[in-house]
Formats: structure tokens, C-alpha cells, sequence
């Protein structure tokens, strides 16, 4: 769930999802000293270096901006001539600082990117092509795979560097549906399964995780065969309506029988673990993204599991997703710095025995190799089960187009007066089409 400054998601000013945190604005002053054993990516050796100073954002919780923090210190102890201010909130917050800094050119160095604003930011010059810095091996791509790079691309330029991998997937509480005296569901699980699962789980006072739509439905889609966006970008890629009317159909029966949280208190959500419905033992389960596992379970302090999404057809569904970039921007006056940054961050070992995995599976193998024998169970739940959906997916969709973001708060928007029956189903799903194609017609 899109919630993805703000990771995290967790992982600062305006996204998520998810899944991600909250925090407030702060910044993070550098130290100056000898570098440290294992921070080499970014080590620095012989003539002093001029002073550099580079700010970088992100979204997430607390624990995210806590690790993140660490590494930033560790880099600036490798590098005592950089220091790095940090400026981090939770999704939604995140995008709304940011917009008006992109406005003004005024961006971070380096900023947290989402593959819902991929497009936008890339599509309009705002983002720096790293490609220069991966062929003079400033950013080192070597133990990456191509798929994983190709993730950041936009118009042929890589303008963000993958920093793990994600699948979709609900966070259960196994032991809580034992507890109600409710099967655990399999791997191949259906969404009528789901279903009766969350009526069983009301029947004993508990509800279920909901969805983002702008999230959840195009997976939908994606079961069916069918993307949400056409490949250009100028519009609506499925041609039929009864996917949206199912879809929702089917999500209005869920909400209208008490199996999800009521809108109102969903509102005052900012996506932060701590205020999770399951976290806190009210719910079975919680959507979002594979990467939020670890932070899910360790706030909960109680054994959760992975579990995939329902079908059928959850392969054809199933992608694996960059679960959030990195950056540099256009208007950064520190542009090879900022890439080295980057570079130690999805290379160094050291720094990864911090991260762990948190952003994402790491996409680099050797770091990936060396991580293994250090995970936590929970880490291991979340590395084996990105392993499984490498074996149970399908490639991923290309980034969003411009206006995507419009396009899913238009979703959001027509699926709140869905719920409270504003509108029917049936013209809802008209005018969403109409309105979203609108949006997506100025890419023509």
C-alpha cells in the first residue's frame, strides 16, 4: 500500500504501501573522521576534499528514518568532507512538500521516488540520467540485474536506481486465526476464500485489512489479463467496465457487512505501523508491500506471516516491483556526489547489515549473499518470499503515465462515494473512464 521525509514506509515531505511512516522534518549534521572498516564505497583517501553539502529525503516511520540516519552517519565517517542533511515525513506529507519544491527548483540532492511519480518527475526533466555515472563506475551496477535497473528507466534514461524488491502481498496474523478457531488460508487462495475468512473474522470481532485501490485494483486487472494503463500513456488500457464493477462489487460487500475499517477512521491514518489495525490486534490482516513485513512484525512484537495475494490467477497478478528509488535531481549543484551516495548505499556491506532488506530485497547479488546468514526469522520470511514470487509472477507493467497520480485520486475519490452510496457502481465505473481518459488524453 502506497504509504512508500517518507519506505517506508515507513521509509518526509509530501506517498505507499505500502505501509509506510511518519516522523517530522530533521536534519542530520555531519561528523568529521577517519573512514571506517566496511564503509569503502564511499571511502575517501589522500588530499583533503572541499567541503560538500547534500540533502536528501525520504518517506517512512520511525525506524526507518532510525537505520537511515545510521548509514548517513557511517558514510559521512568515510567521507569527512560531506555532510548530509535529511529531511523525511510520511507518504502523503512527503509528496505534498515536494511538489512545491519541484516548483521552485529547490528539490533535495537526492529524493525518495515512488514508481507512481516516476513518470511525472522523469517525464519533465527533473530527474539527473545516471546512465554517465554507471559506465564511469561511479554507480556500480555490476552485481545488478538488467530488470532491476531497467525498473528506474524512463524514455531510455535511468533516472532512479531500484533499491530492492518488492512483491504484494497481506501480512497475517496466523496465530490470531487460530485463536478464532479460523483455517489458515493456502497459498493459492481465492478471493472468495478471503471472503469468507473476513466474514468468519467479524462473526469474532475483528475485521480485515482494506485495500488501495490504486494499488489493488490494476493487480486485479492484471489477473484478468488486462493492465490499467495503455503502453503510450494516453489512456485507459481495459476496455470493458465489468472488471470495475466486480471489483468494487465486491469490496462494497466487505465494507457494508463491518469486515473493514469505516472511512472516518481511516482518514486519520498517516501509515504508520504503530497505528495499524492489526499492529494493534483489531484486525487479521494488513495489506501492502513485502518490505513493510519486517517493520509490521517487530511493532506488533508477535510472529505474523506472508501471505500471497488471492486468485485466481495470482501469478498472472504477482510482479515484482522496485519498491522505492533513489534520485538525483536536476537542480543539484552536487550531482556525482549525490550518485556515490547512492552507490554506497546499494553496495556497501556494512551499510546493508543496517539496512537489511527494509527498502526492499537489496538488488544487488553480492550484498543479497552476504545479508543471508545475518537475517532475523522475520527477515527470512521476507527474502524467501520475494524468492517465491520470483518463481509465481508476471513482468511488471511499465512505470505510470503522466497523470497517474491525478488519476488515482479520482479512483480514491469515486471509491469513497462508492461506499457511501453516492453513486452506483455501474456509474461509477462510467464516470471514472470518462474522467480518467480525460486526464490521461493530454499525453496524446
Amino acid at each position: 500500500m502506497k504509504k512508500t521525509i517518507t519506505a517506508v514506509l515507513s521509509a518526509a515531505l509530501l506517498v505507499t504501501a505500502a505501509g509506510c511512516g511518519g516522523g517530522g522534518d530533521k536534519k542530520d549534521s555531519g561528523a568529521s573522521a577517519a573512514p571506517t572498516a566496511g564503509a569503502s564505497a564511499g571511502a575517501t583517501t589522500g588530499a583533503k576534499k572541499d567541503p560538500v553539502k547534500l540533502r536528501i529525503a525520504w518517506w517512512g516511520g520511525q525506524a526507518r528514518h532510525d537505520y537511515t540516519l545510521k548509514v548517513i552517519e557511517m558514510y559521512q565517517k568515510a567521507n569527512p568532507h560531506v555532510t548530509i542533511e535529511s529531511e523525511y515525513a510520511p507518504f502523503d506529507d512527503y509528496w505534498k512538500k515536494l511538489a512545491p519544491q519541484a516548483a521552485a527548483n529547490q528539490l533535495p540532492d537526492i529524493i525518495q521516488m515512488d514508481i507512481s511519480y516516476l513518470t511525472q518527475y522523469g517525464g519533465r526533466d527533473q530527474l539527473e540520467d545516471l546512465t554517465p555515472y554507471t559506465k564511469n563506475g561511479i554507480l556500480d551496477i555490476s552485481s545488478v540485474s538488467a530488470n532491476a535497473v531497467d525498473g528506474g528507466k524512463v524514455k531510455d534514461k535511468l533516472v532512479a536506481m531500484n533499491l530492492g524488491v518488492n512483491a504484494l502481498g497481506i501480512t497475517m496474523d496466523f496465530n490470531m486465526l487460530k485463536t478464532l478457531g479460523i483455517e489458515a488460508p493456502k497459498k493459492d487462495w481465492t478471493w472468495d476464500d478471503l471472503t469468507k475468512i473476513g466474514e468468519a473474522a467479524k462473526g469474532k470481532g475483528k475485521i480485515m485489512g482494506g485495500f488501495r485501490h490504486d494499488v489493488y485494483f490494476p493487480y486485479y486487472l492484471r489477473t484478468l489479463g488486462m493492465k490499467m494503463y495503455k503502453e503510450d500513456g494516453t489512456g485507459l488500457s481495459y476496455a470493458d467496465d465489468k472488471p470495475f464493477v466486480d471489483y468494487f462489487t465486491m469490496y462494497q460487500k466487505w465494507y457494508d457487512a463491518g469486515m473493514l475499517l469505516t472511512l472516518d477512521k481511516e482518514a486519520t491514518k498517516k501509515g504508520t505501523p504503530e497505528e495499524d489495525e492489526m499492529v494493534m490486534g483489531n484486525s487479521i490482516s494488513t495489506v501492502g508491500w513485502s518490505n513493510q513485513f519486517v517493520l509490521l512484525q517487530s511493532t506488533a512484537k508477535r510472529d505474523l506471516e506472508l501471505q500471497p495475494m488471492p486468485g485466481p490467477n495470482a501469478n498472472k497478478g504477482l510482479f515484482l516491483k522496485p519498491s522505492m528509488y533513489f534520485s538525483v535531481t536536476k537542480n543539484s549543484k552536487q550531482k556525482e556526489e549525490a550518485a556515490k551516495f547512492i552507490n554506497f548505499w546499494i553496495n556497501d556491506i556494512e551499510a546493508n547489515k543496517i539496512i537489511k532488506g527494509e527498502r526492499g530485497v537489496p538488488v544487488s547479488s553480492k550484498v543479497k549473499e552476504a545479508l543471508k546468514p545475518l537475517l532475523t526469522p522475520a527477515e527470512v520470511k521476507v527474502f524467501d518470499f520475494v524468492a517465491w514470487a520470483e518463481q509465481n509472477s508476471s513482468p511488471m507493467d511499465p512505470p505510470n503515465p503522466v497523470g497517474s497520480v491525478e488519476v488515482e485520486k479520482l479512483l480514491k475519490d469515486i471509491s469513497e462515494q462508492i461506499i457511501y452510496k453516492k453513486i452506483s457502481i455501474a456509474d461509477a465505473a462510467a464516470k471514472f473512464r470518462k474522467d480518467a481518459n480525460a486526464v490521461l488524453a493530454k499525453n496524446k
